[in-house]
């Protein structure tokens, strides 16, 4: 059963409570001209924000006031905090998530306002504008993907793209992938175990990175692409045993065994992909289109990086999802929706959103906006070439709503270490995680209802 939005909020209903994700480069201002808004004025009062340090500089806070008249205080996004403020009536008005994972979760709990209304009445986001990653940020009370919007997303990528530095394929003799068509994930690790490069015991330059945004999202993904799905029909349990799950596993382990990239068992000291592939120290990373808002700032780097589809299982499915789609939502009990929404207009529509597509970081969520993705240059236009291509591949992956991607990150990152260095087999891995993980959900479920 689907709690209702309005229902009486309890700790116990945000037990688990999670919004993990990738950091988003922080926006610059663009001087395009904007839309206004024909819906809700905010003008003249303050919103709060949950977020990260860098989804809202000082700047865009400052720019927001003067565009709209909305004075915006931030609150620095903490779950502890989350749960606090809305247990104690008084939440904020916008909240930081990652619509591949928070969307059915916080929409089960009955948390987050349904925006339907106000998207039907923007002049700035139109339904008919929006790309269908948004479509994330959409549940029916028991399906992602369909029913409600309750978010959307600022920008995407198709995560399990990966970009590629062809010098360092030059030097070690491998031959770049295809332009437009896929790779086994069997040829990705092979091509990675080629290009690994290792001294006195060190790694000096890791062959490729295939984490994800988050693991358990990871090999939901892997699994549906192997032809399978990690969850059952309702999402209650997962089943690593099954044929395309424990394929999934498999080569994920696989992947971390032979520490051909960054894993738990082997961390990148830079703790993400950005700055060890400037480096030219990593010669693939799954980052998806979003990487490009730091390659593009490099001058030396930009033309050496090429991005190449999404790998497939052979006899499995070509899927190309976002396992992110980070944005903002707004509580059901808010006390300030319709400034919360002119706010939520300006980020996603107008100003920030331009300013975001023309610096390549993720691809714009709004169709119109799509025109101003970066394509001056030779290296720029092959990019997109490769971009636009994988755009059909794109599908919703639909999470469980009853355990929080973190929770179930934090089981993983217990249990497969012994499997990641030899101490256990994949099948036993695939039996306790199942065990652990299935636990979580059932608590997950009965606290749903």
């Amino acid at each position: 059963m689907r709690t209702q939005a309005g229902a009486p909020l309890s700790r116990r209903r945000f037990l688990a409570l999670s919004a993990g994700g990738a950091a988003a480069g922080a926006a610059s201002l663009s001087g395009c001209a904007m839309q206004v808004s024909s819906g809700v004025s905010g003008s003249g009062e303050t919103v709060t924000v949950m977020a990260k340090a860098d989804d809202l500089s000082p700047e865009l806070i400052k720019q927001a006031q003067k565009d709209i008249g909305v004075k915006i205080n931030t609150v620095l996004f903490s779950t502890s905090k989350l749960i606090a403020m809305m247990t104690n009536g008084n939440p904020p008005d916008l909240v930081r998530g990652i619509g591949a994972v928070d969307a059915p979760y916080f929409a089960a709990r009955g948390v987050m306002e349904d925006l339907d209304p106000y998207f039907a009445s923007s002049s700035v986001l139109r339904v008919d504008d929006l790309d269908p990653v948004n479509d994330l940020w959409r549940y029916d009370g028991r399906t992602q993907g369909k029913g409600p919007r309750y978010g959307m997303a600022k920008d995407f990528s198709q995560d399990s793209m990966f970009w590629y530095n062809t010098a360092l394929f030059d030097q070690a003799g491998v031959d770049y992938p295809p332009e437009l068509e896929p790779v086994t994930y069997e040829e990705w690790l092979d091509r990675a175990k080629r290009l690994t490069r290792r001294k006195d015991g060190q790694t000096t330059v890791f062959g490729g990175s295939y984490n994800g945004v988050s693991t358990p999202n990871l090999l939901a993904s892997l699994t549906v692409s192997a032809g399978g799905s990690l969850f059952t029909d309702d999402f209650s349990r997962v089943d690593f045993t099954s044929p395309e799950a424990r394929k999934a596993l498999g080569w994920y382990v696989d992947y971390c065994r032979t520490k051909v990239g960054p894993s738990i068992i082997q961390p990148d000291p830079n703790t993400w992909d950005g700055p060890t592939f400037q480096a030219n120290r990593l010669a693939m990373s799954n980052s998806g289109y979003w990487l490009g808002g730091l390659i593009n700032a490099d001058k030396k780097l930009a033309p050496l990086s090429r991005l190449a589809p999404a790998p497939f299982f052979e006899g499995g499915e070509r899927v190309s999802p976002c396992q992110a789609g980070t944005g903002f939502w707004i509580p059901s009990k808010s006390h300030n929706k319709d400034a919360a929404w002119r706010v939520f207009e300006w980020f996603f529509g107008e100003a920030p959103a331009k300013a975001r597509a023309s610096g390549g970081w993720g691809i714009p969520t709004l169709k119109s906006l799509r025109s101003l993705m970066p394509s001056q240059k030779a290296y720029q236009k092959r990019v997109l070439k490769v971009q636009e291509a994988e755009l059909k591949h794109y599908s919703v992956i639909a999470f469980t709503p009853y355990a929080s991607a973190d929770s179930l990150l934090g089981l993983f990152n217990q249990i497969a270490p012994a499997a990641m260095n030899g101490d256990m087999s994949v099948d036993t891995l695939a039996r306790r995680l199942n065990s652990a993980m299935n636990e979580q959900l059932k608590r997950g479920k009965e606290q749903v209802g």
